[in-house]
């Protein structure tokens, strides 16, 4: 296998079919060794996070798939902690999206003068550069046309399977009585198609069960139980 990237969480090679492995790491987002699926830094390591996450990805790649959403999704080895994906071009240099059905974390961070802590949203979706030089900087759909990076309709697309993938991912975590806060989640271009890419991991989303927030591990855990 040719490696290709070096990820945060994952590293992705090339196979000889012609597709991608992602090869799942126990490392997640945050600062200061506290997680934030919002950070665009490491912030911890979490011993066997890499396959738990693998895990959960299948199981909401698989609910997906049978739903009719577009994934970039082939197969999984979750003994090895590797995820066989199609090629899929990203979006510019990697855009994030992130779905906030609660006023939490660096959204509360940077509108807390209007908002109080916790407050509902309405599967409110934001987008960020993938820069970590200049800390994964938020962006407007009029920037995203301006730079070349997404047309208008593709912005649309985006926002419209971001709200349908998350409600489906939310209602999911309801039954096992969970309530998902935000998630993190990231999008490509294949044969012109806007799809689901990367990975749907409790390392990505913070989830609340009894109003407190639940940790990676017993996340994966409640999700798979």
């Amino acid at each position: 296998m040719e490696l290709i990237k070096k990820g945060k969480t994952k590293d992705v090679y090339k196979l000889p079919n012609g597709n991608y492995q992602l090869l799942f790491k126990d490392d997640v987002t945050g600062t200061d060794g506290v997680f934030d699926p919002g950070a665009n830094t490491v912030g911890a390591r979490i011993e066997g996070i890499g396959r738990e996450n693998l895990r959960v990805s299948v199981y909401f790649f698989d609910l997906l798939k049978k739903r009719g959403v577009l994934t970039h999704y082939v197969g999984a080895d979750l003994d090895r902690g590797a995820m066989e994906v199609i090629g899929a071009e990203p979006f510019g240099q990697g855009l994030e999206v992130i779905c906030r059905l609660r006023a939490v974390g660096s959204f509360i961070r940077r509108y807390g003068a209007y908002i109080e802590s916790g407050t509902a949203l309405p599967y409110y979706v934001e987008m960020t550069l993938k820069d970590d030089e200049r800390g994964d900087p938020l962006i407007t759909m009029e920037a995203l046309e301006v730079l070349g990076i997404l047309t208008e309709a593709q912005y649309k697309d985006m926002s419209r399977m971001t709200k349908e993938i998350v409600k489906i991912i939310a209602d999911e975590l309801a039954k096992k009585g969970l309530e998902l806060y935000d998630i993190k989640l990231e999008f490509g271009n294949a044969g012109g198609k806007v799809l689901l890419m990367d990975e749907i991991a409790s390392g990505n989303m913070r989830a609340y069960k009894d109003g407190k927030v639940v940790d990676p591990m017993e996340l994966t855990k409640i999700i798979l139980g």
